[in-house]
This record gives C-alpha cells, structure tokens and sequence, in this order.
C-alpha cells in the first residue's frame, strides 16, 4: 500500500497535539527560564485515587506515615490532597500541637475537603487553592510535605519543585509515593522522579517499595543552594537516548 501524503496543515496539528499530550523538547523553557519535562504529563482525571476503606484494610497512611517519621507538634502539608484520605490521618497523627495544609488546584475539590475539614471538625487542619506550577506554601513552614500519586499530574515538574523548597524548614522533607509506570499511565519512574528532584538540588535520603500504597516511597531533603531556573536542565525521557 502506498503511505498516504499528509498535507502540511494536518502535519502542523499533529505537532501541536503531540505536545497538548505532554510530549515536551527538552530545550523548551517558560516565560521565568523553567525547562518543560521531557516526558509526558498525566492528566486529572479524578480526586480519589482508590476509596478509603480499601486502603486502610491495607494499612497505606499509617504505614507511610511511620516511614516518614510523623509524630505530634508536626506541620506537614499535603499536596493535591484530593478529597483528604491523608489529610485526616496526618491531622490524627500530629494532634492538636501539630498542623496540617491541604492544597489542591481545582476549586471544586478544595471547596469539597473544606467542607470534610469543617464537618469533621479538624481544628488543625488549613485548606488552601494551589497554582499548577506553584503550591503556594509559606517559607520555612514545614517538617515534611507529602506528594501521594499525583507527582506524575505535575505540569510544571521543575518550576513547582523550586517554588516548593523555601516551604522546608531545617531537616524537613519531602514524602513521594508514585507508581513505576510511565508517567502517561499514573506514574513516575524511580530513576526519572529521582533525576528530577535532583536537578532541583533535592537529594534521595531513601527509595523503598510500597506494596500497601501501589508503587514505592521516596524521600528527598533540599541541599545546597536553589539553583536558578535557567540552570536547571530537563531529564531525558526514560527510554530517550543520551549523548555518548
């Protein structure tokens, strides 16, 4: 069969729509120097990653949460907390002395887990809209900051990862648990989340596996100076080729 021409303006949309689907030239950079992720970005399609009594009889949050080492008079905050499976156990587990920030980008989801926070009477707990490229934390806040299967939902891995690291206060951490799979399918890849935290000036304390939660856990301390954005360079895709 002869392959069919292909007229310039559907080959320019096919472009364009490739890179609607996350598929970004490393050498691409925003409007303040960020590079855009040479991979793709997943998209949102839903607050609840599993329901909660399911992970709970799988003991996910106290078990990820002993590995992080929360414990009362914590602040922690919760990135894309979603409807705030998390969010209500950190509030239990670092108590009246503790506090705890829920972010999440979409209105709809922030006003819902508001509204949990409130019936639930979760004195402890702050509920805050957050940018896609920005989480808006205030500096030297926190002791640790959890990402649970959303880091892959990031559109803006790098910019947001730099605004996030004044939000650590000495020793804090950052708590990822992701799936290893491609980042189209819910994932991120331990040796691409790891790169990209890295070029941030993050360091890997630890990478475990974490059946109970789907995937694994890794936490990250900032170190060093920020770099500034025009120094930060994209990570290849997972199975891009590098040079020599």
């Amino acid at each position: 069969m002869t392959p069919r021409r292909v007229s310039a303006p559907l080959w320019l949309g096919a472009l364009l729509l490739a890179a609607c689907n996350g598929a970004s030239d490393s050498s691409q950079r925003g409007p303040d120097g960020f590079p855009a992720p040479d991979r793709p970005v997943a998209s949102i399609v839903s607050s609840r990653w599993s329901n909660e009594e399911a992970r709970d009889r799988l003991n996910e949050a106290e078990e990820v949460m002993n590995r992080a080492g929360i414990h009362p008079g914590m602040t922690v905050a919760d990135i894309g907390a979603g409807e705030g499976y998390y969010t209500i156990r950190l509030a239990q587990r670092v108590g009246e002395s503790g506090r705890v920030l829920a972010e999440d980008i979409v209105p709809e989801v922030r006003d819902a887990l508001a509204t949990r926070v409130a019936r639930e009477r979760l004195d402890n707990v702050s509920v805050r809209l957050g940018d896609p490229d920005d989480p808006k934390l205030p500096e030297d806040s926190f002791d640790r900051v959890f990402m649970v299967h959303m880091y892959h939902e990031i559109e803006s891995p790098y910019e947001f990862l730099w605004r996030m690291r004044p939000s650590l206060r000495p020793g804090g951490e950052v708590i990822v648990v992701d799936a290893d799979r491609p980042t189209q399918n819910h994932g991120t890849p331990p040796e691409l989340l790891r790169c990209e935290f890295a070029a941030v000036g993050y360091r890997l304390e630890r990478m475990e596996p974490m059946p109970s939660a789907g995937g694994y856990l890794a936490i990250f301390r900032a170190e060093g100076e920020r770099p500034e954005p025009e120094d930060i360079e994209a990570c290849p895709a997972p199975d891009a080729p590098t040079d020599g």
